[in-house]
């Protein structure tokens, strides 16, 4: 997209690190159904979340959508992890993505701050 099509809050890194995540888990094609569904649908919400805290006025609105994106990224990496390890995707994968997700939760930390 380019940068005067963009709303504010998609040019801080915070959003394009959680799109990146949800874009990961999606390309994983993790093997396992019921664990693919899991944690795409919580690397969706952790970044859905995040867009709706973002541009929000209200202190209190901006720090209940952040928890809500700070838990559903833990659920996304507890579901990457157990993937990688039940061998339902490659270790690569889950080793890219979690490392997007330390950052993302570092970045969560300081927006609800």
């Amino acid at each position: 997209m380019e940068k005067e099509t963009l709303m504010p809050f998609q040019r801080m890194d915070a959003y394009r690190v959680a799109r990146e995540i949800a874009r990961l888990v999606h390309l994983a094609d993790i093997r396992d159904a019921e664990l693919r569904d899991q944690a795409t649908r919580a690397a969706k919400s952790a970044f859905l979340n995040l867009c709706e805290g973002l541009p929000n006025d209200s202190a209190a609105l901006r720090r209940k959508y952040f928890v809500q994106s700070n838990n559903s990224l833990h659920e996304t990496a507890g579901a990457i992890d157990l993937a990688s390890a039940i061998g339902a995707m490659t270790e690569e994968q889950a080793l890219a993505i979690q490392a997007l997700a330390v950052r993302l939760k570092q970045m969560l930390k300081a927006l609800r701050s």
